[in-house]
């Protein structure tokens, strides 16, 4: 095939995926690592310079990195939300013995290593908008990869009856780093019983 024809079919193939990505909506693999990276970059500059961090002046002063797994699109996944009949107010546990109000809201239901799964999304008391949950979750890495204590994921529903979990964004509660903060204890609803070898591993204090 002569080089001219080679390059028009390349150009035709690039306008045939731009095109599809935007009808779909689906972002490109490249796009998916950029955006997980540069959230990546935005979390270890916070942790690092800003003033609400919870790292002390001295843990920031030889604070280099944070641990993560390697990117794994497949645990980006798209859940049914059911929701909880007779939703009420639950009291969970902070590990400093203290309890703090979340508003049971949905049940995330989803397939993950060919195993059906189910886990509880919590709402804050005060988060003002109601398409926002939150989910605390603890899995097999838990206490040897990762920080014993669980990892969360904030999430926004997309959809009537949907909502993406993307555990590649899986992020440590800030006793992971400091244990003079008190934080939110997984609900036993949420200890799966699969590794999820995504997200933030254990900070190396």
């Amino acid at each position: 095939m002569k080089p001219k024809n080679i390059l028009t079919l390349f150009v035709v193939a690039v306008v045939i995926a731009a095109v599809a990505y935007t009808l779909t909506g689906t972002e490109s693999p490249e796009a998916y690592i950029e955006k997980i990276e540069s959230e990546r970059e935005r979390q270890f500059k916070y942790i690092r310079f800003n003033i609400d961090s919870p790292l002390s002046e001295e843990q920031k002063q030889n604070f280099k990195t944070l641990n993560f797994y390697p990117i794994d699109p497949a645990y980006k996944v798209k859940a049914l939300m059911v929701p909880v009949e007779n939703r009420k107010v639950r009291e969970v546990p902070l590990t400093d013995g203290s309890k703090e109000r979340y508003i049971e809201h949905s049940w995330a239901e989803f397939e993950l290593g060919g195993k059906p799964q189910r886990l509880l999304l919590m709402q804050s008391m005060d988060e003002p908008d109601k398409r926002n949950f939150f989910l605390a979750f603890a899995d097999e890495t838990s206490g040897l990869d990762t920080y014993g204590g669980g990892r969360y994921i904030n999430a926004r529903q997309d959809g009537k009856t949907s909502i993406t979990l993307d555990f590649n964004l899986a992020y440590n509660p800030y006793c992971a780093y400091n244990p003079d903060y008190a934080c939110p204890i997984p609900p036993k609803e949420n200890i799966m019983d699969i590794p999820i070898p995504v997200g933030e591993k254990n900070y190396d204090k």
